[in-house]
């Protein structure tokens, strides 16, 4: 698996890791309003966020100060941009279009490190393909690990669909502790989450020649 091998600076790591991570994070946030747009919710193209200039999706602590501490620190690769605004009145199946909305995120992280990996990737070689290649590795990453069924994360928009109206009441409900879950994985728990490395691994060894 690539990484920042080719300088042990740890500096130079941070760096090169946050201009990875924003484009990243800027094409799945981009991803979610587009679809959502298409389908009747035009709140994301109306705000600006349709658009791949960083400025308008960049997280100022999500995707620049607390990643680049983390690449600093060795610790979990984690970011975020801002959310793009999802209006789900405007979808005439609100529980339905939002899933849909939502894996548009982690699909588009997906279709962007296939295209680098099958058609650029292997025609570099040195530093180029080192960078290429954390690119592939963090996209692939990003959309296995927004694919947790935990909210904010994209997976849990899937849950709605499957619980019974009880159930949806008490998933709504308990969003607001999703957050605080997800960082005690992170932080207290690391070890709980390394499945994710491995579906992570096995997804590389399909898309990367």
């Amino acid at each position: 698996m690539p990484d920042l091998s080719f300088t042990d600076v740890p500096f130079i790591q941070a760096v090169v890791f946050i201009a990875i991570l924003i484009p990243s994070v800027m094409f799945h946030e981009v991803a979610h309003g587009f679809i959502a747009n298409k389908l009747g919710d035009p709140t994301a193209r109306d705000a600006g966020r349709l658009t791949l200039n960083p400025i308008a999706h960049v997280d100022p602590f999500g995707s620049v100060i607390l990643p680049g501490l983390m690449a600093l620190a060795g610790g979990p690769l984690f970011g975020w941009a801002k959310p793009v605004p999802v209006n789900p009145g405007r979808f005439s199946n609100p529980t339905a279009h939002m899933a849909v909305t939502a894996l548009g995120g982690p699909a588009s992280n997906l279709l962007l490190a296939t295209v680098l990996a099958r058609v650029v990737w292997p025609s570099l070689s040195g530093v180029p393909k080192e960078i290429v290649g954390l690119l592939i590795l963090i996209n692939v990453f990003l959309a296995v690990f927004n694919m947790l069924p935990i909210p904010p994360l994209d997976g849990s928009r899937l849950l709605p669909l499957m619980l019974p109206p009880k159930g949806q009441q008490i998933y709504w409900q308990s969003q607001q502790y999703g957050f605080i879950l997800l960082i005690a994985l992170l932080f207290l728990f690391p070890g709980s989450l390394n499945f994710l490395t491995e579906v992570t691994r096995w997804i590389l060894r399909i898309i990367v020649p």
